[in-house]
């Protein structure tokens, strides 16, 4: 499996298949299992079938690693529109960025300046902003925008961050946001990084992953849980029912086209549960990296391309 996994992530950065797959009918098809579809109207739609069935969702307008500012403005104009959309629509919803959407490896400052645009406009559409976390390398400089972000007036409710469980640092970074009282969505990482900054083992990865949660469980403030592991979902539900932790603090966030029957399992239960829907038309590198996280939907694809 982690040869699958590597190869999947090796794949994800071929310009030509990724050409390939995103222009051809066959591509389209692989990809409706995980892309809600190519066009704001279609993420709505979809978005509000799912908050039909009790649960919230988060936006996420695909593309990342833009190389110009003016593709980087485009981009936060899609999520402008989403936010709009959302106040209009009082739908349960908030919205997720990669910094390299909004020129983070072009420009900082200008990463910075639209983020922290967004956080303002979530914050008068009631809804929220989450920092996606990329590759190991940018893990630093998201953080400090975030934290800046998070720091300016009227903004410290709007804007969180992701922390990826696999790297060594987490638990250092978990510590400080929740000194500055900062949301996070906590997974376990979809790229590959070096020995060096990350548990190679599952098993050590799935420790983190709890070690954690029980931190951000003991916060007083409302995370999130992104995970399809059954294990580590029932470990975050044991240790909040021990130690008295109402449901309502949190929730778990799970990926749109993953594993349906356990997000709506959840919720029958109690627990809130946040589905994210993604959508646009430079789906490729996303939709490698599910097959990376879990070469069991290799299968379940093929066998659903091959029905009439």
């Amino acid at each position: 499996m982690p040869l699958l996994r590597s190869t999947f992530i090796a794949l994800s950065r071929n310009r030509l298949l990724r050409r390939f797959g995103e222009q051809s009918r066959i591509g389209s098809r692989m990809s409706s299992r995980f892309v809600a579809g190519m066009e704001i109207s279609d993420a709505l739609r979809v978005a509000e079938a799912v908050n039909k069935q009790g649960m919230a969702v988060t936006l996420d307008a695909l593309g990342e690693s833009v190389t110009t500012d003016a593709e980087a403005q485009c981009a936060a104009d899609v999520y402008h529109q989403l936010l709009d959309a959302i106040a209009e629509r009082k739908m349960n919803a908030n919205v997720s960025v990669k910094l390299t959407q909004m020129g983070l490896e072009q420009s900082p400052e200008l990463a910075r300046s639209i983020a922290e645009n967004l956080a303002r406009h979530a914050s008068d559409a009631g809804s929220f902003l989450r920092i996606d976390m990329e590759g190991s390398a940018l893990t630093q400089i998201t953080l400090d925008i975030v934290r800046g972000i998070h720091a300016q007036p009227g903004l410290s409710g709007s804007i969180g961050v992701v922390i990826q469980a696999y790297l060594f640092r987490s638990q250092g970074d978990i510590e400080q946001l929740l000194s500055e009282g900062i949301r996070v969505r906590l997974c376990k990482g979809a790229y590959k990084e070096p020995a060096e900054v990350a548990f190679p083992r599952k098993d050590d990865v799935d420790s983190n992953y709890i070690r954690l949660s029980c931190m951000l469980l003991e916060s007083p403030f409302y995370h999130g849980f992104a995970t399809h592991d059954e294990a580590m979902i029932a470990a975050v539900k044991s240790y909040a029912s021990q130690h008295r932790i109402e449901p309502s603090r949190f929730e778990f966030q799970m990926l749109f086209g993953v594993r349906r029957d356990l997000q709506h399992r959840l919720v029958r239960e109690g627990y809130n549960v946040r589905v994210y829907i993604p959508f646009g038309r430079e789906w490729y590198p996303y939709f490698m990296r599910r097959l990376a996280e879990r070469p069991a939907n290799v299968f379940f694809i093929a066998k659903n391309l091959l029905r009439k």
